[in-house]
């Protein structure tokens, strides 16, 4: 959708990338951060979700409890995947792709070593909308920065290869806040396709929802809200269902990546309000 200017203004599901941008502006302007994201400020202002704009209403504490969590579980997540990446890296893996890229400014604010190239795979929207906010910025990336306009429900494989990738060389790649949005059969279909573009070796970081969030969230989510869009969750066995899938992975909870962090989470664990599932796999010898 555009404005009266013309501009994108963010809708449906891309539009909560931007609220994503806005957490991680506010992460980044604590006196210790767990990452820094200088490009979130700007993606959040243009997206009308600035510090000037006032907050979303929030009917009762329980809501204000949940829009607290769901923050928190944002910067855990992009604390792991950080982590993650730069672990990907290090072991020498060179392709990167980042599917539902939203605005994920990893190609712009991490170090990367020389030859690596970044694939952002999303629809053309949020793309365009970034790639405005990034001229408007002036950003230059740390790495070659390909995007790949395509929905996801389409023919991404096809896209991603025409864009380069090569699915002989491994790849690390991440799947942030994106499958909970998915159907549980077009997860399972996403993930066979990975799999399959997959060298050994390759790496892969998800979040998923954990189990029951679905249904604690939903129930008064206002219309259009991210968690009024939520519909699938982490299965019972996430290592063996993965395994199933070819990959040899550990799941972590976001209360533990906290702990660690030094952010431990102070209230009972029944307490816990967007909680979700962090997962780290590594693709086993064909």
């Amino acid at each position: 959708m555009t404005d009266a200017a013309g501009r994108v203004e963010p809708s449906g599901v891309w539009a909560t990338a931007v609220g994503v941008a806005r957490v991680r502006a506010m992460e980044t302007a604590r006196e210790q951060p767990l990452f820094r994201d200088p490009l979130a400020l700007a993606f959040a202002t243009a997206g009308g979700i600035g510090p000037g704009a006032p907050p979303p209403p929030r009917a009762d504490e329980a809501a204000r409890r949940r829009w607290l969590g769901v923050a928190f579980s944002i910067v855990i997540r992009t604390k792991f995947l950080d982590d993650l990446l730069e672990g990907a890296v290090a072991s020498g893996v060179r392709q990167v792709v980042l599917l539902g890229a939203g605005m994920d400014s990893r190609a712009f604010r991490m170090d990367w070593p020389a030859g690596t190239r970044l694939f952002e795979v999303d629809t053309a929207e949020p793309l365009g909308f970034k790639a405005s906010v990034l001229r408007q910025e002036r950003a230059v990336p740390r790495c070659e920065r390909i995007t790949v306009p395509v929905d996801l429900r389409e023919d991404w494989p096809g896209a991603l290869a025409a864009a380069g990738h090569d699915p002989a060389q491994p790849t690390v790649w991440i799947a942030e806040g994106l499958l909970i949005y998915l159907p549980q059969d077009a997860v399972q279909s996403l993930l066979e396709r990975v799999g399959a573009l997959s060298a050994a070796g390759s790496r892969m970081g998800l979040t998923l929802g954990s189990r029951g969030v679905v249904e604690r969230f939903r129930g008064d989510a206002a219309a259009g809200s991210p968690a009024s869009m939520w519909v699938s969750e982490m299965p019972e066995d996430p290592v063996g269902w993965l395994d199933g899938l070819g990959w040899e992975a550990e799941t972590f909870t976001l209360r533990e990546r906290a702990a660690a962090y030094g952010r431990p989470v102070l209230t009972p664990p029944q307490q816990d309000e967007g909680a979700g599932g962090l997962v780290s796999a590594v693709r086993a010898a064909h």
